[in-house]
C-alpha cells in the first residue's frame, strides 16, 4: 500500500491547462470516491463523460452535482453492473448505438475484501468485477475506441498486487482456500496484465492501455473491511479516525487523470504508473512500491487474455 503524506497533487492540478473538448470519456464507478473526482476533472477540462454505475439513481444525484459544480452539461449516467455480463453488453451496446468514438475509458470501479461469492455468471466476485467485467466491456467497446484514432484505456490497479499473484489454473478458488485479500490482489494483478495484453493486441489500432496505482485513500472501496482490518493496515487509527497520511479521493484521482491526459505518455502502453510517473519494478527493499515484474509479463498477459476471452465469450 502506498501512503503519501499530503500535499500531493489532485486531479484538478493535473488536468489544469488541458482541453478535452470534443472527447468522450467513459468512467466506471464514477459516482463516488476516486472515480467521482476523475469525472470532475475530465468534465472541467471539457470532456463529455459517461458514468457507468451499478446504482443509476444514486449516480444520477452525483452527476447532477457534477454538472452544477463543473458547469458541464455533458456528464451522464448509464446502468452498468460489472458483475453481470448481460449488463456489460447492454451498457456497451448503448454507447455503440450512439456511433461516437470513445477517446478515454477509465476502468475504475472495483470491490475489495468480500466474503466468498460469485457474480451472476459464476465468477469469483473480485476477479469477475475488477477484471472480467472490465475485460468484457473493453473488448465490446473496441469499435468505438478504434474510431477515436488515439484512445487511452486507464486501468485502475493497486499496490495490493504485491500481496499475491494470479492463479490461472484456479482463478475462482475452487481448489484452494479462499482468502478475500488474496482474491483482491489476484484481480489487481489481472488488471495490470490486461493492460499489457490490450496494448500488445491493439497498439496498431491506436488503442493503448496503462495501469495506475492511485495510492491509499479511504473511500467506499473499503466498506467491507472490518474496523480491526482497517486499523491493522493503517487506514484508521486506534480510535477509528482516518489516517491523516492517506490521500484524499481527489489526490487518489491524480494519477488516473494523468494517465488519461499527459502528453508525455503519447505512445506509451502496457506500463504501470504511480505518483504521476512511470513506476519502476520493485527491488524488494523496504515497503512495496512500483510493480512486481510478473504483473507486466507479456506471456502471462497473453495467457490471461485467452482465459478471460473464453470465460466471457469474447475475443
Amino acid at each position: 500500500m502506498t501512503i503519501l503524506t499530503p500535499p500531493a497533487p489532485t486531479a484538478l492540478d493535473v488536468v489544469a491547462g488541458h482541453d478535452l473538448t470534443g472527447r468522450t470519456a467513459v468512467v466506471t464507478g464514477g459516482a463516488s470516491g476516486i472515480g467521482l473526482e476523475t469525472v470532475r476533472a475530465l468534465a472541467l477540462a471539457g470532456a463529455r463523460v459517461v458514468i457507468g454505475a451499478r446504482d443509476p439513481r444514486a449516480a444520477g444525484t452525483a452527476a447532477a452535482e457534477l454538472r452544477r459544480s463543473t458547469g458541464s452539461p455533458t456528464v451522464t449516467v448509464a446502468a452498468l453492473d460489472l458483475g453481470s455480463l448481460r449488463s456489460v453488453r447492454e451498457f456497451a451496446d448503448g454507447l455503440l448505438e450512439q456511433r461516437d468514438p470513445v477517446h478515454l475509458l477509465i476502468a475504475n470501479a472495483g470491490v475489495m475484501g468480500l466474503p466468498p461469492g460469485r457474480t451472476a455468471d459464476g465468477f469469483e466476485t473480485h476477479l469477475g468485477v475488477n477484471h472480467l467485467g472490465h475485460f468484457a466491456l473493453t473488448v465490446r467497446l473496441l469499435p468505438a475506441l478504434r474510431s477515436a484514432g488515439h484512445a487511452r484505456v486507464v486501468v485502475v490497479g493497486s499496490s495490493a498486487h504485491h500481496l499475491g499473484g494470479l492463479d490461472l489454473d484456479d482463478p475462482h478458488f475452487e481448489h484452494r482456500p479462499y482468502d478475500p485479500y488474496l482474491a483482491y490482489a489476484q484481480s489487481k494483478t489481472a488488471n495490470a496484465l490486461f493492460a499489457v495484453a490490450l496494448t500488445g493486441r491493439h497498439r496498431a489500432d491506436g488503442v493503448l492501455a496503462n495501469t495506475v496505482s492511485p495510492g491509499a485513500a479511504l473511500t467506499g472501496l473499503q466498506r467491507h473491511l472490518s474496523a480491526e482490518t482497517k486499523r491493522a493496515v493503517g487506514l484508521v487509527g486506534p480510535d477509528g479516525t482516518p489516517n491523516p497520511r492517506l490521500r484524499t479521493a481527489a489526490q487518489g484521482a491524480a494519477t488516473p487523470v494523468w494517465a488519461a491526459v499527459a502528453p508525455e505518455l503519447a505512445g506509451t502502453g502496457g506500463a504501470y504508473l504511480e505518483d504521476c510517473a512511470l513506476a519502476e519494478p520493485w527491488d524488494g527493499q523496504g515497503p512495496p512500491r512500483g510493480y512486481l515484474p510478473e504483473a507486466l509479463d507479456p506471456d502471462r498477459a497473453e495467457r490471461l487474455w485467452d482465459v478471460s476471452a473464453a470465460l466471457v465469450g469474447a475475443g
